[in-house]
């Protein structure tokens, strides 16, 4: 009888046994899934990161750097924004930027200037705002300097429309000895100043 009831009772703690190292067994079993799954969001993330960092990198490696310079204008607190390219060895007046075509006034997007209070250009009132600025280059004589009411444009002059047109002035370029090889707008007296090649093109603003 004693005999008996040991192996009945051994058994049962044999059958106990199995079952706790099934339950040790799932819970590991699902641990190991639950830090693979975390592993991979983890991966995922990373690898969002460094994709996020490459398109910065590509940002700033493209050909014509993007430019951002504020200043101040009478009373006005400005923003300009252009696309700065390079000669690089080529024949840019007449040839890279026509003569008598609007150009973008730099590379790639639209150059736009951004004023919070109402300005003079070349004598003529711009109203605060934000406006794209384009040129049409001239052979000899002033150059005509435009206003216009659609700042965003991805292509430039080439989604360029007159009827957005805002303002149109003259200003008068000056050509320098010394050739610069990266375009460059600047605040500054008289207002804003393009160089490019031997360009100097100062447009008055108050």
């Amino acid at each position: 009888m004693t005999k008996g009831f040991l192996f009945i009772f051994g058994d049962k703690i044999h059958e106990t046994m199995k079952k706790i190292n099934l339950f040790l067994t799932a819970i590991f079993a699902t641990s190991m899934l639950l830090f693979s799954c975390g592993a991979e969001k983890a991966a995922e993330t990373e690898e969002s990161a460094d994709d996020s960092q490459t398109e910065v990198k590509a940002t700033e490696q493209r050909a014509s750097p993007l430019r951002t310079l504020e200043g101040t204008i009478g009373n006005a607190q400005a923003l300009v924004q252009y696309g700065a390219p390079s000669v690089k060895g080529r024949v840019i007046w007449g040839d890279l930027v026509p003569y008598n075509e609007v150009w973008r006034t730099g590379a790639n997007e639209s150059t736009y200037i951004d004023i919070d209070q109402d300005i003079t250009v070349e004598g003529e009132i711009l109203a605060a705002g934000r406006y794209s600025i384009f040129t049409i280059p001239k052979v000899s004589g002033k150059w005509t300097v435009i206003f216009n009411s659609e700042w965003d444009l991805e292509h430039g002059h080439f989604q360029y429309k007159d009827v957005n047109d805002v303002l149109r002035v003259e200003s008068t370029p000056e050509w320098q000895e010394e050739s610069q090889e990266q375009l460059s707008i600047a605040i500054e007296s008289p207002g804003l100043v393009v160089r490019w090649e031997r360009l100097k093109l100062p447009i008055v603003m108050k």
